[in-house]
């Protein structure tokens, strides 16, 4: 009798999926328990668009349905529950010679095979979903927040997908695995080093115009260059400098700009009259001379700039044009973020992330002549656009759409 009590025992155990082989599609039965349990809740926000599966999962229970469920609830919460191919045609349709905008989106593979041989290994849904999960501080805030607003009937359904719409911007951020990160918050004109889920610096910052907006990428710093001087790109030079010349012969003397065959200030001299420049009006392409603003106290980029290369040519910097800083709205760059206290940034990265002594980096700094100093410990800086934001003391602060991107991103659901 004892034999056959162990033996129902155990075979119990067997359909539980405590011990034992998954199913034909690798489920054990404490895995689909605690996927339900989470569909329930739906703590990761990411059921979006599949509430008709998941009805139909809830209703049969089916292995090979609930696999669907996993993968796709898994893909919503590495890809956000946004119509990424609606937005990007939007984006396409806007973009032209004269409007520059680029919202990079960092795409994650969902492997259904992978996640296949997981639930395989008897690995927990939580662990499965682990690598999805966005690390940055914002996912957490703006989630409770959400949550918290969502128990009440009298919210407003406008201030909810507001925020639903930023959460969901978050998931699209560069994967991060570092807990030190610089965020530009574009729609409030602010920059933040965040460390360990604290606010270790901010400031306010100026970007990109509305035709030629900021944009929207992750990179890691590398670079600090004191005294730098302005490279002026091929698009400015086209389309900005060299027409203005033309027209005013003054213009480059009162700008401070040298001409030169490429972007360094040893190589020969060159004048605006010989180098053709009625051929280099407008248009696109490399132009073979180059105009330079030497380093100075009234070099347009200030006095730093910092470097985290990209395609776009985008960095931080300082600006002369310091009276920006009184307006709330600043929108005056060619898609650079200007900085209102650029010295105290550079005492914090040059103190934190370099292996450079101030006293040495300041000696540099009072020098005038540029100087290159390398980060030594990794700090990513992403341009973000949050609408929506909750600041160190809890309070949800609301943006206006100054690029158009609450507009153009829908969700799926």
């Amino acid at each position: 009798m004892k034999v056959k009590i162990l033996m129902a025992v155990m075979f119990a155990w067997l359909l539980t999926g405590c011990i034992g082989t998954p199913d034909s599609e690798g489920w054990h039965y404490s895995q689909k328990k605690e996927f339900m349990k989470i569909l329930e809740s739906d703590p990761y926000l990411s059921l979006c668009n599949q509430k008709v599966l998941y009805q139909k999962v809830r209703e049969s229970e089916n292995s090979k349905l609930m696999s669907k469920l996993l993968v796709a609830y898994a893909d919503n919460l590495a890809n956000s529950c946004i119509d990424i191919a609606a937005f990007n045609a939007a984006q396409r349709a806007r973009k032209s010679d004269k409007f520059k905008t680029h919202f990079e989106i960092y795409r994650q593979k969902v492997d259904p095979a992978m996640i296949k041989m997981q639930l395989q290994a008897g690995q927990s849904i939580e662990q499965i979903l682990k690598p999805y999960v966005p690390t940055y501080r914002e996912w957490n805030r703006l989630k409770q927040r959400y949550r918290l607003l969502q128990q009440h009937p009298d919210t407003d359904p406008v201030l909810l997908h507001k925020l639903r719409l930023n959460i969901e911007r978050v998931k699209l951020m560069k994967p991060e695995t570092s807990k030190n990160y610089a965020l530009v918050n574009i729609p409030e004109f602010r920059v933040r080093i965040i460390e360990n889920g604290r606010t270790a610096i901010s400031m306010g910052v100026v970007v990109g115009k509305h035709h030629m907006q900021t944009p929207i990428f992750g990179e890691d710093l590398k670079y600090i260059v004191v005294n730098p001087q302005w490279n002026v790109p091929d698009s400015i030079a086209r389309n900005e400098v060299i027409p203005r010349t033309l027209k005013n012969p003054g213009y480059l003397k009162r700008h401070r700009l040298v001409i030169r065959r490429d972007y360094n200030l040893d190589s020969p001299a060159l004048s605006f009259n010989s180098v053709n420049p009625q051929a280099y009006v407008g248009g696109k392409g490399a132009v073979p001379f180059k105009f330079i603003e030497p380093p100075s106290k009234r070099n347009g980029l200030g006095r730093v700039k910092f470097l985290f290369p990209n395609h776009h040519s985008v960095y931080m910097h300082d600006t002369q044009s310091k009276y920006l800083f009184k307006r709330k709205v600043r929108m005056y760059s060619h898609g650079c973020v200007r900085l209102e206290r650029p010295h105290e940034l550079l005492k914090y990265i040059i103190t934190h992330y370099t292996n450079t002594p101030w006293k040495k980096a300041k000696e540099m700094y009072d020098s005038f002549k540029t100087h290159y100093i390398t980060l030594t410990k990794r700090l990513p800086v992403h341009t973000s656009y949050f609408t929506a934001y909750i600041d160190d003391d809890g309070k949800l602060q609301l943006f206006k759409d100054i690029y158009g991107y609450d507009k153009l991103q829908k969700l799926k659901f």
